[in-house]
């Protein structure tokens, strides 16, 4: 009995022994800060409906996502952007958040409803009062003010009657919603699938933009339904950006369904002639959101390859810097840095688990987050019950991995 007991142990010493080993353990995959460009910005993003609020105060008019968001038209989640994370208000507090994580950036956009409450026309000056103090508070603390013009919150003047905008003197480009498509099984007809998609839901965009013409097999599926190009038009669009911005939330898979094609009055979908399946991960309010820091550590990760590469990438940001009002769900996603407790009047910010990864990583740690919840769960009972072994336990830096300098 004896020795069972001392042959458990020591199998609990050398678990922890072992843990501690990895902890200390320059990994392959460790990031750090110093693997980027020196001009590389690394940030986090917010829009202005999602999270400045005060949507009725200091002249700021109704945008399309207010009224949507009131009418109970297809918006089934609860929850509006009235007041959303009050960052109209609470910009300083936010501000400061931001440069004590260490963030090199801020991606914000202008409420045009804000600035031009109707749409054209005269400015605001409480609008652009907010603005200019928002970005005078950023560059006090060292932040790089990265401004998107337009984020879906065109004002409601304009839904009718369009009036457009143009940006002189500075780099015209768009950002591309990017899915991961995987093919369902490895039969070649799903593996041509994901190409099929890849050329519907991508080539649609970059196609004429990189060619100036769509896809082949989006011309041949889709036939007169699918606008063509003059050769005017061709030349024109072909290379006319400048840049190219991506953003990403999930994958999908991908199955051949060729009988969609037989269907006399199709659409998109099915001139695409496939099926998706996608599995969710269900929302999670926890502070310690390990698979946020995984998905941090994975992307910045494959960022480091594609600077490798050759491939020009000049920044990261994380979306979103705090829980703010998702489009389409509303507050039953939480994709922030920072938790934001509403059940608080005062919308309290709370840093969570990836918060401080990425703050660590910003400030020049080397991370390697192969230390999991679940470890961390063991090593604590280990020391519970053998106090001596208290040497070892984990600090709020090394369960990130965080090596040596």
């Amino acid at each position: 009995m004896e020795r069972t007991r001392l042959m458990l142990l020591m199998s609990k010493v050398f678990a922890v022994i072992e843990l501690v080993l990895v902890i200390v353990h320059h990994g392959a995959h460790a990031l750090s800060r110093d693997q980027f460009p020196p001009d590389f910005v690394f940030g986090a993003s917010t829009s202005a409906y999602q999270v400045e609020g005060a949507a009725n105060e200091d002249g700021r008019k109704p945008s399309i996502w207010d009224t949507f968001s009131h009418s109970g038209n297809g918006n089934k989640y609860a929850g509006d952007g009235d007041v959303a994370c009050d960052h109209y208000h609470k910009y300083k507090e936010d501000v400061k958040l931001m440069a004590n994580m260490g963030l090199e950036g801020y991606r914000f956009s202008i409420s045009w409803s804000r600035l031009i409450p109707d749409g054209r026309g005269q400015v605001n000056p409480k609008g652009l009062l907010f603005y200019n103090n928002l970005i005078d508070e950023l560059i006090s603390k060292g932040i790089e003010a990265h401004v998107t013009l337009n984020h879906w919150d065109l004002p409601q003047a304009l839904e009718d009657e369009y009036g457009g905008w143009g940006m002189q003197h500075g780099l015209i480009g768009f950002n591309l919603l990017l899915l991961g498509f995987l093919p369902q099984t490895n039969s070649t007809a799903d593996i041509m699938a994901v190409q099929r998609v890849q050329d519907f839901y991508v080539g649609w965009f970059m196609n004429p933009f990189r060619f100036g013409d769509y896809p082949d097999i989006m011309k041949k599926n889709a036939g007169s339904r699918l606008p063509s190009f003059t050769q005017k038009e061709s030349n024109l669009v072909k290379g006319s950006i400048d840049f190219l911005g991506i953003n990403f939330y999930y994958s999908l898979y991908v199955k051949d369904s060729p009988g969609n094609l037989q269907k006399e009055n199709r659409d998109y979908l099915e001139d695409v002639a496939v099926k998706f399946q996608c599995e969710q991960t269900a929302h999670n309010s926890s502070l310690d959101d390990w698979s946020r820091v995984n998905f941090l550590h994975a992307y910045i990760g494959s960022i480091v390859d594609a600077l490798r590469s050759g491939l020009n990438v000049k920044g990261y940001f994380v979306w979103s810097f705090m829980d703010v009002f998702e489009i389409g769900t509303g507050y039953e996603a939480g994709y922030g840095l920072y938790y934001v407790d509403r059940n608080d009047p005062n919308l309290r910010r709370q840093p969570k688990l990836s918060a401080e990864w990425y703050s660590n990583f910003l400030k020049g740690k080397r991370m390697n987050p192969k230390i999991t919840k679940e470890t961390e769960k063991i090593v604590a009972s280990v020391l519970s019950h053998n106090p001596w072994l208290h040497s070892a336990t984990l600090t709020n830096q090394n369960k990130f991995g965080i090596q040596g300098e």
